[in-house]
């Protein structure tokens, strides 16, 4: 594993307008970064992807056993919300992609910082621009990617809803991009993919309509469940028929409280950090978050601190390992779940150890291997 300096394409920005890449700046700064690319190799991607799939296999166990004894509070779960996680589980409602946070610095094992479960953005950039950056830089080489296809091949499964509503909320340049990428691998896959607005999707008092009062039977929405099922929306949700992607029982895995779940279940497990939900086990220095803080807010660890709108959610302590430093850049390996198995990489760099908004997508390549 190299952290490489690179030149950037002469004229890429250009291309970012043939791919629709609207949000390669975000507040005037560079999110995309090709100054740098990471360099693996083919057995690194091997161990990348199996310690994904085994970390999603840990999880799914830990979310039946979250169930079965009922651990809502555990999981930072409001009592009133957790029928419909339940129900959700129990009737096997069909999950799209998730993203899985690591700490790795080449030498020991990817550990779990968390598990993006509901609303992963990163994805346009992770399956689109950085193939093509590799294409167009590197020929002859690869890239931990089947992204695309996987998106396309888990809505071919799905092929039977005919129609699925896609939403989010206005405004939002990288949402609405991730959205309106993941609306074009559904109708790749067969689907009817409507665009309306988060709210824009009403309740006829009966069920959920569109605009023009139609039913809405799914919706892939990229806004947090646990917002909509905190708001008069969500005894909505538990009442109507609608199908939701991502679906309830993901808050089980979407909850920072699933790294303390697992760390009990799978305790000394070489990919997992100590965790709990409570302060000072962890027999070190800690990291403590918000259970569904999102983009870096709200995180404290030794001589850092991140601001933000969570400072009244229930929170998680974590063993703090400090993210390796190259050239000054903190990065973050977050690899991708699709359909449940998985299928690529994405790597965000930031200039302080906690992973924030502003934190910087650098593309990656390996060498593969001889035929």
């Amino acid at each position: 594993m190299r952290r490489l300096r690179v030149t950037p394409r002469v004229g890429y920005r250009a291309r970012f307008a043939q791919l629709g890449f609207t949000y390669a700046d975000v507040g005037g700064t560079a999110y995309w970064d090709e100054t740098a690319a990471w360099e693996l190799t083919a057995d690194e991607v091997d161990m990348l992807d199996a310690t994904t799939q085994e970390l999603h296999r840990l999880s799914m166990l830990a979310g039946e056993h979250a169930i079965t004894h009922a651990l809502h509070e555990v999981l930072g779960i409001p009592a009133r919300t957790w029928p419909a996680v339940v129900a959700s589980w129990r009737r096997g409602d069909p999950s799209l992609y998730g993203r899985m946070d690591l700490r790795w610095d080449g030498a020991s094992p990817p550990q779990l910082l968390e598990y993006n479960a509901d609303t992963p953005t990163a994805l346009f950039e992770a399956a689109v621009v950085q193939w093509d950056w590799m294409t167009t830089t590197r020929p002859g080489a690869d890239q931990f990617n089947s992204i695309h296809e996987s998106l396309i091949a888990t809505w071919k499964t799905l092929a039977r809803l005919g129609q699925v509503h896609f939403s989010c909320m206005r405004d939002q340049a990288e949402d609405r991009g991730t959205l309106d990428y993941l609306r074009d691998t559904a109708m790749q896959g067969g689907l009817a993919a409507p665009y309306i607005a988060i709210d824009d999707i009403g309740w006829d008092g009966r069920r959920f309509v569109d605009l023009a009062l139609r039913h809405i039977g799914s919706v892939f929405k990229l806004y947090p469940t646990d917002w909509l099922l905190n708001e008069e929306f969500g005894t909505h949700m538990q009442a109507a028929d609608t199908l939701w992607i991502e679906p309830p029982w993901r808050l089980m895995l979407a909850s920072k409280g699933l790294l303390a779940l697992l760390w009990q279940l799978f305790p000394g497990h070489p990919n997992l950090l100590p965790a709990y939900r409570a302060p000072g086990l962890c027999g070190g220095p800690e990291l403590t978050k918000p259970l569904f803080g999102r983009e870096g807010a709200n995180i404290t660890a030794p001589g850092l601190a991140t601001p933000g709108p969570y400072t009244e959610s229930a929170r998680l302590y974590q063993a703090y390992r400090e993210l390796p430093c190259f050239d000054g850049n903190y990065p973050v390996f977050g690899t991708w779940v699709i359909g449940g198995r998985a299928c690529g990489l994405g790597v965000r760099e930031d200039d302080t150890p906690i992973t924030r908004d502003t934190s910087r997508f650098v593309p990656h390549f390996f060498q593969p291997r001889p035929a």
